[in-house]
C-alpha cells in the first residue's frame, strides 16, 4: 500500500471542492501539507473543526493558507453540521419575491450578509437577531443595479439563479456577472418561457423587470437553477410545474415543505 506524502499544494483558483478534498487527503498523509490560495467559505471552518474532532491536526480554516500535519489515525465522533446558508439565502428570496413577512430560525447571518445586502438595496426591510431573520417585502421591489457572483466573502455563485428570478420582477434593469462558473445561466431560457426578460451576453445577464411571470411547464436543469424556477413559481399567475425535481433535491431537504409552512402553494406530483 502506497503512503501518501505530505506536499505544497498551490490551488490556482480557490476551489470548495479542491480545498475540501485536499484536506481530506491530507489529514492521514505522512509529514506536513500546506494549501494555499485556499477556499475560505464556512464550510471550511465546519470541515477543520470535524476533522480536529477526530484526531487531525488542521489549521487555518477560513484563510487562504491550511497547514494540515498528518496523523497515524482517527476516531469517531459526534458533530453537529452548521446551518445550511444557500439555504437560509434561498428562503430569504421566497420570502422576498412573494411578499408578505417570513421569520427564519437558526441563520448564521454573517454567512449570508452578502444576500441580505442585496435583498435591501433592492428595497426589503431585513430585521437581524441573534440567529433569527425577518424579511419584511410590502411593495414592488426594485432593481439591484449590478450583482457579481465571487468566492466567499462576495456573493456566492449558488445564489446567483435564485436571485435572478427575484431580479425578473423588480423595477428597472439589473446586471448579474458570473464569475465563478462557466455555463451557469441554464435556468434563463425557462425563466423567459415564464415570460421573463433576460438578455445574456457571455458571462453577464441582462435582467430587465416585468410586471408580472405567468404559470409554465419548465424543466430544472441544474440545482439552483432549479430552485430558482420554483421561486418563480411562487410569484407567477397560474400553475407552475417544475420537472426534474431531482437536481433539487440534491441540495434541499424537501424545499416544497419549507415553503409550504412559509405559505406557498407548493406539492409534489409522483
Amino acid at each position: 500500500m502506497v503512503k501518501l506524502q505530505g506536499s505544497e499544494i498551490h490551488l490556482d483558483y480557490p476551489s470548495v471542492g479542491a480545498t475540501e478534498n485536499t484536506m481530506l487527503i491530507a489529514v492521514m498523509a505522512k509529514g506536513i501539507t500546506t494549501i494555499r490560495n485556499a477556499a475560505k467559505e464556512p464550510e471550511i471552518v465546519d470541515l477543520q473543526e470535524y476533522l480536529n474532532k477526530m484526531g487531525a491536526k488542521v489549521r487555518g480554516g477560513g484563510t487562504s493558507e491550511i497547514i494540515i500535519e498528518g496523523v497515524g489515525r482517527l476516531h469517531r465522533v459526534e458533530h453537529k453540521i452548521m446551518p445550511d446558508r444557500i439555504v437560509a439565502g434561498t428562503l430569504a428570496i421566497a420570502g422576498a419575491i412573494a411578499g408578505g413577512e417570513i421569520l427564519l430560525k437558526n441563520v448564521v447571518i454573517d454567512h449570508i450578509k452578502p444576500i441580505l445586502v442585496k435583498l435591501k438595496e433592492a428595497g426589503c426591510l431585513v430585521l437581524e437577531k441573534d440567529h433569527n431573520l425577518k424579511i419584511k417585502t410590502a411593495q414592488r421591489l426594485k432593481a439591484v443595479e449590478m450583482t457579481k457572483t465571487l468566492p466567499y466573502p462576495g456573493f456566492p455563485t449558488d445564489m446567483q439563479a435564485q436571485f435572478m428570478s427575484l431580479m425578473t420582477v423588480t423595477q428597472g434593469t439589473s446586471i448579474i456577472a458570473e464569475t465563478v462558473f462557466e455555463n451557469r445561466y441554464k435556468h434563463v431560457d425557462e425563466l423567459t418561457r415564464m415570460g421573463a426578460k433576460i438578455k445574456i451576453d457571455g458571462r453577464v445577464a441582462v435582467v430587465q423587470g416585468v410586471k408580472k411571470l405567468t404559470g409554465a411547464k419548465v424543466c430544472a436543469k441544474d440545482l439552483r437553477g432549479g430552485a430558482a424556477l420554483v421561486l418563480a413559481g411562487l410569484v407567477a399567475e397560474g400553475v407552475t410545474i417544475v420537472e426534474h425535481i431531482s437536481h433539487i433535491d440534491r441540495g434541499y431537504d424537501q424545499l416544497d415543505k419549507m415553503l409550504e409552512r412559509l405559505g406557498a402553494y407548493v406539492h409534489r406530483i409522483d
